[in-house]
């Protein structure tokens, strides 16, 4: 199972290039993430890939979860990994992380039992009133391209993903139902400046977004 995640991986994003993953998310955080995160904070990466985000977001300590072991190869030295998988975060205890970050991970759950358990081990690990960051591709505007990896398995949209935290004890403090587009893959380059001015125009994501953003945040229950 292991193999055949690291291969798909691989095979996924050979167009893409780290090298250009590195770049727009060393944007995104400078420009974007690291405006929604105290640089005090302990942020948990849940299902960190190639750590593109823990790499880059400013933080006081950091951790990253996944379940295949190959990404760790790819995170700095300051990032704590933990190999397991995001239904099953026993290794870290209650109320220790302030923030949690995820982006484009829930969709491949294998039922919304998996989604309920990843929910409520979240929320044990979050400290009352820490903050769950929540990415993925919005059902709603791309539901064409939605289905064309093959591991994509549950729809969600920015409704349906804060319905479900709701459920969960989670009160939303915000919401973008369109942000980013649904994909950097592919070979053509993304100059920095075009990635910066998307992101100072919220008039762009109504347009290209077909990504949603959720804020969620612990609440006393």
């Amino acid at each position: 199972m292991i193999t055949n995640l690291q291969q798909l991986y691989a095979l996924r994003f050979a167009d893409t290039g780290l090298d250009k993953r590195k770049r727009v998310w060393k944007i995104l955080c400078e420009d974007f993430f690291n405006k929604l995160i105290n640089p005090e904070n302990t942020v948990l990466d849940l299902a960190c890939g190639y750590g593109e985000f823990i790499n880059n977001v400013r933080c006081r300590r950091k951790i990253a979860v996944d379940v295949n072991p190959d990404a760790q190869t790819y995170l700095n030295d300051e990032v704590m990994f933990i190999e397991c998988p995001a239904t099953n975060l026993t290794k870290l205890a209650d109320d220790s992380v302030d923030t949690v970050f995820t982006s484009n991970f829930l969709e491949h759950l294998q039922d919304r039992s998996e989604c309920d358990r990843v929910f409520s081990g979240i929320r044990r690990i979050l400290k009352l009133n820490g903050e769950f960051i929540v990415m993925g591709p919005n059902i709603k505007y791309a539901y064409k391209e939605y289905w064309d990896y093959y591991d994509h398995i549950l729809p969600f949209s920015d409704l349906s993903i804060s319905e479900g935290l709701r459920k969960h004890g989670f009160s939303i403090d915000r919401t973008i139902s369109r942000f980013l587009p649904y994909t950097m893959n592919g070979s053509l380059p993304t100059p920095d400046l075009m990635i910066k001015l998307y992101l100072r125009l919220p008039l762009a994501w109504r347009i290209l977004g077909k990504q949603f953003l959720v804020v969620a945040s612990k609440v006393r229950g």
